[in-house]
C-alpha cells in the first residue's frame, strides 16, 4: 500500500474555523459515540452536526449527554441521505465534510482540504483516500479514484472525478446548495451521482485528493440486501434523470443482463418502474461533452470491481 501522508502548513496545527463536519445516523448508538469521539479530538476541532434519522435506540439521548457542544439535529423520520441537506442548512463555515457514523476523518486531514479549496475556486469537492478498519488496507474503490479516466484542468490536486464519495468527500457548502443538495427521492445508496452530475453542469469540478485520508470500519448493523434494491434503483432513476435516450436504453440493457438474477434485482426493477413517471417529467439529458466523460467513466467502473452489485 502507497502511503500518502497528509499535506500540513508549517505553524498551523490548531483549531481550524474553516470546515463542519456531518454525520448522518440511525440505529448505531455505539458506533457513532466512537465516530463523534475521534472527530471531536481531531487538532481542527471542527463544528459537528449529527442528523438522527429517528433512531430508536436511544442514539439521540446519547448523543446529547455524551456531546452537548454539537448540534444534534432530530429528523423526525429516515430521511436517509436527505438528512445531510438539514444539517447543510445550518453550516456556517464554507465547506462541508461529509462521514457516516462508521467512519472518521484523519487528523490534519480537514485543514489540508480546506487548503486545497481555498486555492481552487472552481473546485466543488475533494475526495479522500479511504482505509478499512482495522486492517489499514485501502477500500477497493480507492483505485477507481486514483485511476480516474477523466481528464481536467492541471490545477486539480489529483484525478479528476465525475461523481464522488459522500462519507469521504468535503464540498464547497455554497456548491452544495446552489445544486440542491442531494434529491429526496433517491432516499440512500449512490445518491451522489445526480448531485455531482449537476455540480459539473454549473461548471465545477470534482477531484480525488490522496493527501486527505478517512477511516472505515464498516458497520455490521446494515441490510445489504436493502442497499443494494435502493442502489440499483437509484441507478436506473439517474440514467433516465439526466443520460440522453440511447445512452438510457443501453445502460439500462446492461444492468438488465448482468445484474444478479434473483428476487433483489426484481425488486430494484419494479420500484424503478413504479418512479419513471416522475423521472421522465423531470427527465434533463446531460449535453454531448459532458455524455462523453459518463461514458468513459461507466467503462471503467465495468471494469472495477467496487461497483458490481449494480452490474
Amino acid at each position: 500500500m502507497t502511503e500518502h501522508p497528509v499535506a500540513t502548513t508549517p505553524g498551523r496545527a490548531g483549531p481550524d474555523d474553516r470546515v463542519s463536519v456531518v454525520v448522518i445516523t440511525r440505529d448505531r448508538r455505539e458506533e457513532l459515540l466512537r465516530t463523534l469521539r475521534l472527530l471531536r479530538d481531531l487538532p481542527e476541532r471542527p463544528p459537528v452536526l449529527v442528523v438522527d434519522n429517528d433512531s430508536t435506540d436511544g442514539t439521540a439521548e446519547a448523543v446529547s449527554a455524551a456531546f452537548p457542544g454539537m448540534t444534534l439535529l432530530r429528523a423526525g423520520s429516515n430521511l436517509g441521505a436527505v438528512g445531510r441537506n438539514l444539517a447543510v442548512a445550518r453550516v456556517r463555515t464554507p465547506y462541508v465534510a461529509f462521514c457516516d457514523d462508521d467512519s472518521w476523518w484523519e487528523p490534519g486531514s480537514l485543514r489540508a482540504a480546506a487548503d486545497l479549496l481555498d486555492a481552487r475556486p472552481r473546485l466543488a469537492g475533494v475526495t479522500a483516500r479511504i482505509l478499512v478498519e482495522p486492517s489499514g488496507e485501502e477500500d477497493p474503490v480507492v483505485a477507481e479514484l486514483r485511476d480516474s479516466p477523466l481528464t481536467g484542468p492541471p490545477w486539480l490536486p489529483g484525478p479528476a472525478l465525475g461523481s464522488f464519495l459522500a462519507a469521504a468527500t468535503v464540498l464547497r457548502a455554497d456548491a452544495f446548495r446552489q445544486a440542491g443538495g442531494f434529491h429526496p427521492a433517491l432516499w440512500l445508496g449512490g445518491e451522489e451521482e445526480l448531485l455531482a452530475t449537476d455540480l459539473q453542469r454549473a461548471g465545477w469540478w470534482l477531484s480525488y485528493a490522496p493527501a486527505l485520508t478517512i477511516h472505515h470500519a464498516p458497520s455490521r448493523l446494515r441490510d445489504s440486501r436493502a442497499r443494494r434494491i435502493v442502489g440499483l434503483r437509484n441507478t436506473l432513476w439517474f440514467t433516465w434523470l439526466r443520460r440522453p435516450l440511447w445512452s438510457a436504453v443501453r445502460r439500462t440493457a446492461h444492468l438488465a443482463r448482468t445484474v444478479p438474477r434473483d428476487a433483489a434485482s426484481v425488486t430494484a426493477f419494479g420500484r424503478a418502474l413504479a418512479g419513471l413517471p416522475w423521472v421522465l417529467r423531470l427527465r434533463d439529458p446531460v449535453s454531448a461533452p459532458l455524455e462523453a466523460r459518463m461514458r468513459a467513466l461507466e467503462e471503467a467502473q465495468r471494469a472495477g470491481g467496487s461497483r458490481r452489485y449494480v452490474g
